[in-house]
Formats: structure tokens, C-alpha cells, sequence
């Protein structure tokens, strides 16, 4: 074990491996089940070779490129046209949360139209017994779930952050 793996992590260097975790999120290198199980293991991280192991299989910067004490640098800043999914207050969230539902009410919309327009006239709208649901918990997932527009991830990590302050 070289001197830098055995050091203990600060929270800088935690918050920097979570930025990466973030930034794989994003990329579609890892699942939200990956990440949430990754991200936990770099808030509960003691030392650099913890959070090494955490991002082992991550392109990026590797352990030996980082200073021994130094965090890493932090991520560039967004605008740079690519889509963001967890970004404070950013919109991406909603369209990864509700896309899938547009998906599956589309399709059922349009069976239930094809279906309808061949028997000759409009039947009751069936869909909205397996859309309505699951849109309904939607609805409170994106009310009550993500104020103001803040991810739970990012709610969560600076939950963490300011428990371990003693805030």
C-alpha cells in the first residue's frame, strides 16, 4: 500500500468522487441502483484507497494523477449542450422521471385509437387505468419528492454532508 491509499479522505475528496459518480450517471456508465450503492460507499469512504475503489472501473483522472492530499478538480461547469439530469434545480430530472410514462401512454392511446376507429365508434378510454396510476404517483414523486427542483440524489448528498458537519 503506497503512502496516498492509506491517507484519510477528506470531505472535499468525497464530494469529488461523488461528482464523478454523477457525471457517470449521466453518461449512462452506471444504473441509479449503481449509483446510489456507489455514492453510499463514497460518503462512508475513510480513506483515498476506499474512494479509488469506488470509481476503479470510471474513466477519468487516475489515483496517482491526484495529489496526495488535494482533492480533484472540480467537474466543468453545464451549458455545454449536454443533457442534465442532476443539476440542482435543472429539468432534466423530470424528462428521465416522465418519459417512460409518455412512452407507454402513447402507445396505449394509439391502440386504443386504432382499436376504436375499427369498430366504428369512440369506446371508453380504457388507458387511463394503467396510465392514471402510475401518472398519479408520478405526479407525487415530482411535487412531493423533488422540491423545487432539487434530485433526491443531490437532497441526499447534502443531507449527508451536513449531518457529518454537525449541522
Amino acid at each position: 500500500m503506497d503512502g496516498r491509499s492509506g491517507m484519510r479522505a477528506a470531505d472535499a475528496d468525497r464530494e469529488a468522487t461523488a461528482e464523478r459518480l454523477r457525471a457517470a450517471l449521466e453518461e449512462g456508465r452506471l444504473n441509479l441502483h449503481e449509483y446510489d450503492e456507489r455514492l453510499g460507499r463514497a460518503y462512508g469512504a475513510k480513506t483515498y484507497a476506499d474512494l479509488d475503489a469506488v470509481v476503479a472501473d470510471l474513466p477519468g483522472p487516475a489515483p496517482a494523477q491526484r495529489a496526495a492530499v488535494a482533492p480533484a478538480a472540480p467537474a466543468a461547469p453545464t451549458g455545454t449542450g449536454a443533457p442534465v439530469v442532476d443539476r440542482g434545480r435543472g429539468s432534466g430530472w423530470l424528462l428521465a422521471i416522465w418519459s417512460p410514462w409518455l412512452r407507454v401512454a402513447a402507445i396505449l392511446t394509439a391502440i386504443w385509437l386504432f382499436a376504436s376507429l375499427g369498430s366504428g365508434h369512440l369506446g371508453h378510454y380504457w388507458p387511463v387505468w394503467a396510465i392514471g396510476p402510475w401518472g398519479f404517483f408520478l405526479l407525487m414523486r415530482t411535487v412531493g419528492g423533488h422540491d423545487h427542483g432539487a434530485h433526491p440524489a443531490k437532497r441526499r448528498d447534502r443531507a449527508r454532508r451536513d449531518r457529518r458537519r454537525g449541522r
